[in-house]
């Protein structure tokens, strides 16, 4: 359940970045772009945070990387669907 909250979440971040491009850069699309490319840095970091949060719970790495790979694919491979989009 925690993986599903993480992931949602990661989705919401990912809409307030493009709402924050939309509303920083106007109507042009690039600022969308630009948001996108920068939220995917982001939630890398945010997903490897959560990665050793989980390590440190007692978990193994070897336990938490299929885990930290979904967390982080999801939100990514969205940013990465708006990238290729709206380009």
């Amino acid at each position: 359940m925690r993986t599903i909250i993480i992931i949602v979440g990661g989705l919401v971040l990912l809409g307030l970045f493009a709402l924050g491009g939309r509303w920083m850069g106007g109507a042009d699309a690039r600022s969308v772009v630009a948001a996108a490319q920068i939220f995917i840095p982001v939630w890398l970091a945010v997903a490897l945070v959560n990665l050793w949060m989980g390590t440190r719970a007692g978990y193994s790495v070897t336990e938490e990387l299929p885990i930290f790979l979904l967390v982080f694919a999801v939100p990514a491979a969205a940013a990465a669907f708006i990238w290729w989009k709206v380009s």
